[in-house]
Order: C-alpha cells, then structure tokens, then sequence
C-alpha cells in the first residue's frame, strides 16, 4: 500500500477530475438535449461548450503545464496545499455552472492563477520559449468572460464568436505541442518511421493560426475565413503526412496522437466549407472538440499517467478502448451527421454516449494510480 499522491505533480487532480467532468458534463447536457433531465444544467449549447472548452480542456491543459514545466526547467511546480487549491478554483467554476458569470469569474482566476504557478519556473530559468503558453492561459482568462456577458447582452461579441476565439486559442496550443512531441514520440516508438519537420510547414502552420484567430476576434467576413481555414487545413495536412502517421499502427500510444491531429486538417476543412454554408458549422466544431481536443487529450492523459507514475508506456486493453470510444464519438457525430441527417439526434445521442463511456473508463482505470504515490518512491 503505497502513501496518498493526489496533491503530489499537477496532472494527477487534474486528469482525474477532468475525466470524471467530462463524463458528467457530456452525460448531463444529452440527457438535458434529450428532455430526460428534470432541471437544466446548463441554459444554452453555447454554454455547454463553454464548459466543455473552459472547464474540461483547460484542467488538461493545467495538468500538461503544471508537469511539463517541472520538467523543462527542473525548477518545482505547484504540489501540496498550492496544487490544492489551485484544483479548487477550477471546481469552483464548475459548481457555479447555473451562474454563468460566477463561474467565468472563478475560471478566470484559476486561469491567471495557473499562469502564474507556470510563469514563476520559466522566468527563473530564462526558458522564454515556453512563456507563450503564459500569455496564452491570460487571454483565455478574458475570453472566458465572453459567452456568459454576450447572453446576457453585456458585450457586441456573440456567445459563439467568444467560444470560437477561445477554441482558436485552444488549437493553437495542441499545435505547438502536437509538433514537438507527436514526431518525437514516434520516432522514439517506431523504428524507421523517419518523421520529419519542414521549417516553412512549421511557421505557416502556427502563425497562420494565429492570423485565424485575430481574423475570429475582428468578426471578419467569409471571405476571409473561408480561404484562410481552406489553406491552414492544406499546410496541417502537409504537417501530419511529414511525420509518417501510417507508421504509428502497431503503437497506440502514438497513433491516437495522429489521429486526433488529422481531425484538426477536417476542423479547418469544414471551417472553409461552413464559411460558404455548404456544411453546417456545427460539424466542424464538433471535429475540433471531439475528435481534435478528445482525442489529443486522452492520448496525452494515458501516456502522462504512465510515464509519471511508474507504470510502462505500452496501452493497455482499457486505453485502447478509450481511444477508440473517442473516435467513434467524432466519426458518429461529425461524418455520421453529416451523411444521415435524418438521424442527427441518434448520431448526438450516440456520440455522447461513446466519449462519457471512454472518460468514465479512464476515471475508473486510472484513478488508483493518480492517487497512490509512485510504487518506485520517485517524485511525481
């Protein structure tokens, strides 16, 4: 019997209680979608991706930083009573989900607050690569605002401009540390996938995401949007072919990583067709959500867990059922809606069903280890 280590390195409350809110939150608003709900969890589907975005992507992220950081810098990240209520900001904003403004407020200081437990290791160790993620988590903060001050009309941006500017912000993230350690955990996994890194590829995938985002933030026209989502979705493609993803088939641990950054090409993708009102713009948030932040997520929650805690960096049955769940959450509800329309409320209920099953799987698997201390008495 190994000593409680919830409190011990960031991504351990945060992977358990992300997984366990993403279950939750995605099983209550279907159920509420459904009319099965006999109260309203949240008032509005901007809402609910608000809290999807703002409470389940940004506690992954929170749990990436707080341990990535220890280890660029070697310096010590928040652990103990810090980490504690650091975790309690962030459940604070979930709690008050039926007071939209409170709970931006509290996700907004657990925004700053995380930004600051980052920014103190990376200024100490002159590491100014990694303080864009600082200035990042800061603009989240203000972003988080928009949805509940535009419902209640407090601001000109609407709802879904400020959970698009938010997304954006949130793509731009899994950009920057997709193309560092997706390539470098294949080559390390894959003998002779060769994955490679194109320097122009790389600077017009990021800052073109960057150009995306400040063209989301100034309201530009579809003519605008459309041709920039259609050719970022070209330079990503271009991106994900370098590093050899039809290599990674026998390593799932890899291969999910792949995936759901070939759903970031289909966001993109769809973001150019919607722009046009050739597909619904539902369809492609859904494969930014779903497959793109789902799918990066429980790959880096199973590989982090492991390698943190002391067990093998090999997926097991249950981690593979979780990646599969996770995609066939996206397939359903974005291709699948898009070819049945007639069964579009089947392919939500149906979706939501695959990814609260595949989270409640990893909250269920995952959480023994996360709160147990490393068998192997390391740190972490």
């Amino acid at each position: 019997m190994h000593g409680f280590g919830l409190w011990n390195l960031g991504f351990r409350p945060f992977y358990l209680l992300g997984s366990v809110f993403a279950a939750t939150s995605v099983a209550l608003w279907t159920l509420q979608y459904a009319g099965l709900l006999p109260f309203t969890y949240v008032r509005t589907s901007a809402l609910h991706g608000s809290e999807m975005l703002f409470g389940y992507a940004t506690a992954i992220i929170a749990g990436f930083l707080l341990t990535a950081v220890r280890n660029w810098t070697g310096q010590p990240t928040p652990s103990g009573a810090s980490l504690a209520c650091l975790a309690v900001l962030w459940l604070a904003g979930r709690l008050l989900v039926a007071w939209p403004l409170a709970a931006a407020l509290a996700t907004s200081a657990f925004l700053v607050a995380l930004a600051g437990a980052i920014a103190l290791p990376l200024w100490r160790t002159r590491n100014r690569r990694n303080l864009v993620f600082v200035g990042l988590l800061v603009v989240l903060a203000f972003v988080v605002q928009v949805p509940p001050l535009a419902d209640a009309r407090h601001v000109a941006w609407s709802a879904e401009a400020g959970l698009q500017a938010g997304l954006d912000i949130v793509m731009f993230i899994m950009a920057v540390i997709g193309g560092r350690v997706i390539p470098m955990f294949t080559g390390n996994a894959v003998p002779g996938a060769d994955p490679r890194r194109n320097a122009w590829v790389e600077r017009a995938s990021l800052g073109g995401i960057a150009v995306l985002l400040l063209a989301d933030a100034v309201l530009a026209p579809a003519l605008v949007i459309g041709p920039l989502a259609a050719a970022l979705a070209l330079v990503h493609g271009a991106r994900l072919w370098l590093w050899n993803p039809w290599s990674t088939q026998r390593v799932p641990l890899v291969w999910i990583l792949h995936a759901a950054y070939g759903w970031i090409v289909v966001h993109l993708a769809l973001r150019a067709l919607s722009a046009f009102d050739v597909v619904p713009s539902v369809l492609g948030l859904h494969a930014l959500t779903i497959g793109a932040i789902g799918g990066l997520t429980i790959g880096m929650m199973t590989r982090t867990a492991r390698g943190h805690t002391g067990r093998s960096l090999r997926a097991d049955r249950v981690d593979v059922a979780c990646y599969a769940l996770v995609m066939a959450a996206a397939i359903v509800r974005v291709p699948g809606a898009l070819l049945f329309p007639a069964a579009y409320v089947a392919t939500v209920l149906a979706a939501a069903a695959c990814w609260t099953l595949a989270f409640a799987l990893y909250a269920i698997a995952y959480a023994p280890s996360l709160l147990r201390a490393r068998a192997d008495g390391k740190p972490g």
